[in-house]
């Protein structure tokens, strides 16, 4: 990873997410119904949420997840600023993020892949799985955070 660049666990504003999805390919996961209002929850409550920023203080990369710091993580985001692609941004974050919530001995890592970023999971070890469930009843209208 590019030396320039430095991962913290801290907490961002909607605003700078939302900003942020703007400048990435994550920016396409939402559904539009009641964006704004999700996003601000989603940030509040994550329980890992780490944010990867280059020398002018930019956000570049952003991870947050789910867990109970005992068996599992669930990563709901994970970006990188379509500019810094290929530093190794991505792979930093997950090895933090799995650290924090306690290793890989300890914590499976669990997460939905849109079809593009598949092989950079399949390039951190991960695998599709087969024995996940699903409820999902929500309205969701697809679109782009611009």
């Amino acid at each position: 990873m590019c030396k320039d660049i430095q991962i913290k666990e801290e907490r961002i504003s909607s605003t700078e997410y939302i900003e942020f999805l703007k400048r990435t390919d994550l920016g396409s996961q939402y559904p539009k119904e009641r964006f704004e209002g999700r996003i601000a929850k989603l940030v509040d409550h994550v329980s890992i949420s780490l944010v990867a920023k280059n020398r002018d203080n930019q956000i570049v990369g952003v991870l947050f997840g789910l867990t109970d710091y005992a068996y599992w993580l669930y990563v709901t985001d994970l970006g990188v600023d379509r500019n810094y692609l290929h530093q190794g941004i991505g792979t930093e974050l997950m090895k933090t993020a799995h650290s924090l919530a306690g290793g890989e001995k300890e914590v499976a890592v669990y997460l939905v892949a849109n079809d593009n970023a598949i092989p950079f999971y399949e390039k951190l070890g991960m695998r599709k799985a087969d024995d996940v469930m699903e409820y999902n009843h929500i309205a969701w209208t697809p679109f782009t955070v611009k």
